[in-house]
């Protein structure tokens, strides 16, 4: 291979989270070379990594909007089952922790609602340096 092809390859195979020493026995090249190249190509490998592992948890996990719509589905039934309900009963109190408990983790999956805007809409009065924090 080329050195542009097995650099490549090389963070392939680093984003997977294959060790040094596995790398240089399928790349054929030492571990001071793949070392280097660690540092060189560190953020390749980890946008890689990220992406890599973002593929698993969508293969494996449902996503947020998958969650929201199942617990409320879930809340609707309690609620629905509580509309029927005498609320003297025990069982009664039962269905309120889970009605209250599936709206904290609706609220807890979806979060505050957040508006952003380009620097150069906001107003220099309004403009404060500790506001720019963002999350990836």
């Amino acid at each position: 291979m080329n050195d542009v092809a097995t650099q490549q390859r090389f963070v392939q195979l680093r984003c997977e989270g294959w060790s040094f020493a596995r790398i240089a026995e399928e790349l054929k090249v030492s571990k001071p070379t793949l070392i280097k190249w660690s540092r060189k190509l560190q953020y390749d490998i980890q946008n890689q990594r990220a992406i890599h592992l973002e593929a698993l948890r969508e293969r494996w996990l449902d996503s947020s909007a998958d969650r929201v719509q199942r617990l409320g589905e879930q809340l609707r039934q309690v609620e629905a089952e509580l509309a029927k309900r005498d609320l003297a009963t025990l069982s009664t109190g039962r269905l309120f922790y889970l009605a209250e408990s599936l709206r904290r983790q609706i609220s807890g999956i979806t979060g505050p609602t957040q508006f952003s805007s380009p620097l150069r809409d906001i107003p220099s009065d309004e403009y404060h340096e500790q506001v720019q924090d963002w999350v990836a």
